[in-house]
């Protein structure tokens, strides 16, 4: 019986994992895509309203979306593979005991 609970748990760890890794990677396909469309119109915009080729591309506005994203996508990133900030690895897993502990003495309250 503990064997199949142990099983049990590392299978849904690994498939919380798979869920983790499968959101950062479409995060950053939709980063890349959306940003080549914005960085491709602000190029021919800024190009066709008089400037220059080089100033058309090196304009901070050409950029600034995907550094600004980019500070997200890192951070994702981080938490994703490496150094986890915000959430923990744990982070779920305590909340959700939080919250059923809290639950659970209110309902005790009530009685």
């Amino acid at each position: 019986m503990d064997k199949d609970r142990s099983q049990n748990g590392k299978y849904s760890r690994a498939k919380k994992r798979i869920k983790e890794l499968k959101g950062f990677y479409w995060h950053f396909a939709i980063y890349v895509i959306i940003n080549s469309f914005f960085t491709v119109n602000k190029v021919i915009s800024n190009y066709y309203n008089g400037e220059t080729w080089n100033e058309a591309i090196w304009n901070f506005n050409t950029f600034s979306v995907w550094i600004f994203w980019g500070i997200g996508l890192a951070f994702h990133a981080l938490n994703v593979f490496g150094v986890p900030f915000v959430f923990g690895k744990n982070w779920e897993e305590r909340k959700l005991k939080e919250f059923m502990d809290k639950d659970n003495n209110q309902y005790k309250s009530f009685k």
